[in-house]
This record gives C-alpha cells, structure tokens and sequence, in this order.
C-alpha cells in the first residue's frame, strides 16, 4: 500500500510539471499577427551566378504553422520530411499540407496553418494573418528559393509567448538552408537526388566549400541576410486591419533594395 501511494503520488507530480517551453506560456487566450516576409535576393548582394531568366529570382509561395514542441515542421540538422522535400525542390505543398494536418489530428498539435502568395523576383514582400493560442504559441514556416536545388528559408519554432504576453513584435534574418535531398550546387542545377539523404544544413559562404557553390563568397565572413521576417501583434481594437508593407533598417552588412 505504501508502495502503491507513493507511485500515485509521483505520477500525479509528473503529470502536472509542465511539456516543453510553450506550457508556460499563460498570455491571453488567443493573439493574431500580420506576418511579413521581404525577399533581399538582390543581385547587389549575391552576385555570383544571379538568376536573371528561366527562371528569375524568385520566391515561393509561404506556408507556414502555429503550433506546440509536439509538432516540428523542419529542424536544422534532423532529415527533412517528405513533405518539406517536395516543397523544397519543387515548390509543391501537398504532402507537406498533408503532414500538417495528421499531426493535428493525432496529438492536437497544430493550431492552424497560414499561407502567403509568392514573390515574382528577388526582392520584393508578401504578407498574410496567423493566431496564436497559449498551447501553440510557436511559430514555423518555409519559402523555397526559385530556382535551386533544394534551398529554402524559413522559422523552426519561433515562441511568440514571454510569460504571461505575447511580444508586440519580433523580426528574424533569413539566411538560405539545404533540405538534404537534392546535391545540385548551383541555382540551376538539374535534379540529382542525394543518396542517402542528407540532413537539413545551413548554407553559409564557405559551406559548401566548392568553388561551384552559388553562395560560396571565401571573401566575406558571413553572407548578408537573404530574406527578412517581421511578425507584429495586431491590436484587438483594430480587428482586420492589414498592416502597410515596410523597409525595415539595415542591419550589419544586409544590403536594403528599393521595394516598389
């Protein structure tokens, strides 16, 4: 019996510590924010074997998740899901729409999903709305780069939640990563699937460190940021209301491009 109380009183101890960092969060019920992503793929800045045809610099399409640490839409140094593959190297969300959703149905860990439209070159913003919920405040989301191999950018889990609030705002330089799934080495390589798959890395100027390599800048120590995100909270009082897109300052060797 002894025994017995002394198991039931630990199991009710461990049931009630908190799962991962988002159980803490203890803000308000829900939170909306307008999310806006601004490509920084300038030739200015990334000189080397620049897209200017067939096709140009571009942006996919966003799609993106609030969620709990149950759920991981991709994480830097894990293998990418096939779902985040196919996005990656063909832009097609599907499967990876699909992944979303099963996750939410089987451990309820995924509050919504969100989408913003792609950009037609480089430079250039996109926007949409997303909620947040105090059991899903993370954020995370992937825009592929147009044309790559397999390249992307994108959040893994970003909390909106400190304490008992949720951050006014929050902005994140971007800088490319590779899926893992496809060796190509330039931007217009053709399709040469990596076998076995590789994990997901970051792509800096020296890694790869091939000659070849489309962001390989030996000279620089880090590449400037590729891409920009900035989530703001937007107030209860102006339900709706979309936010004007901005040119946010430069920051260290970022280069800025005139957005029309």
């Amino acid at each position: 019996k002894v025994l017995w109380t002394v198991l039931v009183t630990m199991l009710g101890y461990a049931s009630s510590l908190p799962v991962g960092e988002d159980a803490l969060c203890t803000a308000e019920q829900l939170a909306k924010y307008r999310i806006i992503f601004t490509g920084k793929w300038s030739q200015i800045a990334f000189p080397k074997q620049y897209p200017l045809y067939r096709p140009p610099a571009q942006w996919s399409s966003l799609l993106g998740v609030t969620h709990s640490s149950d759920y991981s839409m991709w994480k830097k140094n894990e293998y990418a899901s096939n779902g985040v593959r196919d996005f990656a190297e063909k832009g097609e969300a599907w499967a990876l729409m699909k992944e979303i959703e099963e996750a939410g149905e089987k451990i309820q860990s995924v509050h919504g999903i969100f989408s913003a439209p792609a950009i037609s070159s480089g430079t250039g913003q996109t926007s949409t709305e997303l909620e947040v919920h105090p059991r899903h405040p993370l954020v995370s989301f992937v825009v592929r780069i147009v044309p790559s191999p397999d390249w992307f950018v994108g959040i893994d889990s970003l909390n909106l939640c400190e304490g008992d609030h949720w951050m006014d705002e929050v902005s994140v330089d971007l800088f490319p990563y590779d899926a893992g799934t496809d060796s190509g080495f330039t931007f217009s390589s053709p399709n040469f699937a990596t076998i076995p798959q590789d994990t997901v890395t970051e792509i800096t100027c020296s890694s790869p460190s091939h000659p070849a390599n489309s962001f390989y800048y030996p000279k620089l120590k880090i590449l400037p940021p590729i891409a920009q995100v900035t989530m703001m909270k937007i107030k209860k009082s102006q339900p709706g209301l979309s936010a004007p897109f901005i040119n946010l300052p430069a920051k260290s060797n970022e280069i800025i491009d005139t957005v029309s």
